[in-house]
């Protein structure tokens, strides 16, 4: 019956983490090196996380720039960044990556802000699921008498309140990534 409980409330914690990190993917009008952590770069012919290549730092708020270890690579890194969906423009001087971040248009805020919605429904979705799933397995316990039906009751009262609590956290990861984007 705990067991049960921690499980789901560990999946909910994973669900929210994980929207979070889709979040960090999302561009604003500022800087941020989370925005390069989902690209690949082609590093002799294995796909290497960014990231691992390279020093990212962000001098000002609409500058980033990217330090390769090893200046081979940096033709890669530039490929990568101009193939991957952040629509940027990198600069290479031979021995960094300068990319400057435009500030978004109104259309473009709108389609984050869109995009923003839909990762935070599935993060919902996902946490309905794991309800979903703790509540079956009560039943059965119920059903196979290891538990009473006030029991069930109780428990599944237990799952709807942490339910509660993590579509709570989702709405206000939601609501501050909105006024990020929104903001100019």
């Amino acid at each position: 019956m705990e067991k049960v409980k921690q499980t789901t409330e560990q999946r909910m914690k994973k669900s929210v983490q994980s929207l979070k990190e889709d979040f960090a993917t999302i561009r604003t009008g500022r800087a941020s090196s989370s925005l390069f952590d989902k690209i690949k770069v082609n590093y002799y012919g294995t796909p290497t996380p960014l990231n691992q290549l390279a020093t990212i730092s962000i001098p000002e708020a609409r500058l980033v720039v990217i330090q390769p270890w090893d200046k081979n690579a940096l033709s890669e890194i530039e490929k990568a960044i101009q193939k991957s969906e952040l629509s940027l423009n990198p600069q290479n001087d031979g021995k960094v990556i300068r990319i400057s971040i435009p500030p978004l248009t109104e259309e473009r805020r709108k389609e984050y802000v869109k995009l923003a919605k839909n990762m935070a429904e599935k993060a919902r979705v996902a946490v309905r699921n794991i309800r979903r799933d703790a509540n079956e397995e009560f039943k059965k316990m119920g059903k196979n008498n290891e538990l009473t039906e006030d029991d069930v009751k109780k428990n599944t009262d237990e799952i709807q309140e942490l339910t509660d609590k993590y579509i709570n956290q989702i709405n206000e990861l939601l609501e501050e990534k909105e006024k990020e984007i929104m903001e100019i």
